[in-house]
């Protein structure tokens, strides 16, 4: 690849821009001088910066205002939310694709086995979730709705988000696999946290819509990330990288690996195609 730069550098957030740690409250969500110069090397140099993560749409704005972009007088930023369900652009918050789904069926089936489960959907106009109970401090932005299941998953919904606290990341693995989870896609976090979605949908989908959008393709994106919920869009890209603190199964979907977050991987990255003297 040595004579090919990114035209699209698509990044994962909490893990690869934001140093996240497990039970932390908002207040993590940093961006340092590293990673910020590093994105602005790259608006500078003419490629696109596109935040695609599997946090909802609210949770993302508030990464890219403290980004600064889009910059004054740029075109709205692509944006691609739970985990490729949601496209948009901003500001303003304009959602321009969105993929739905039944998740009744599924969430009755995880239910089944993990019975005390919390269960959320993106509320988007009162910027927060529908929940069966409240979730863990830290773990979702904005504001909470207490609704029953059946209510919470009654209609078409983009992603749900199904977490046990009391359940480890590989009881969630053991779990989705035994059920086949039919008729969804599913990710499971760092944690007993797993994310539905529907078949077919992921960052690699969402990422592919923006791109014949501007008209580029999977070969010029360079994408960064962290999590098995990265593991389609580092395959799919031209260049897929790793953050050094990710397990093995998305380190082996990955072109290279990076640096940790905590030793600023991402700025890593992008410095070798957009360094400091460009």
């Amino acid at each position: 690849m040595a004579d090919w730069t990114p035209r699209v550098v698509a990044l994962d957030i909490d893990g690869t821009l934001l140093k996240w740690v497990d039970g932390q409250t908002e207040d993590y969500e940093t961006i340092t001088p590293e990673v910020y110069d590093a994105v602005h090397r790259t608006l500078d140099a003419g490629a696109h910066v596109v935040l695609a993560s599997g946090r909802s749409p609210h949770g993302m704005t508030t990464i890219a205002d403290l980004l600064d972009i889009p910059r004054e007088e740029a075109d709205r930023l692509w944006v691609v939310a739970s985990n490729g369900a949601v496209v948009f652009r901003y500001p303003p918050m304009e959602v321009v694709h969105e993929e739905t789904f039944d998740a009744a069926p599924a969430v009755a089936a995880v239910l089944e086995h993990h019975p005390h489960a919390l269960v959320a959907v993106e509320e988007r106009e009162v910027g927060g979730y529908r929940v069966n109970r409240v979730f863990p401090d830290g773990e979702l932005s904005g504001e909470q709705v207490i609704t029953h299941v059946d209510d919470i998953v009654g209609e078409p919904v983009s992603r749900v988000i199904v977490r046990d606290p009391e359940a480890t990341a590989d009881d969630f693995i053991e779990l989705a696999a035994r059920l086949g989870l039919h008729g969804t896609d599913y990710v499971v976090g760092w944690t007993a946290w797993l994310d539905l979605s529907p078949v077919g949908v992921s960052k690699a989908s969402g990422l592919q819509h923006v791109c014949d959008k501007i008209g580029l393709a999977a070969a010029d994106v360079l994408a960064i990330g962290d999590g098995r919920n990265d593991i389609e869009m580092l395959r799919w890209a031209g260049r897929g990288v790793a953050m050094g603190q990710a397990v093995d199964e998305v380190k082996a979907a990955a072109d290279d690996v990076t640096a940790t977050v905590n030793d600023e991987g991402a700025a890593v990255e992008i410095s070798r195609w957009f360094p400091q003297d460009c």
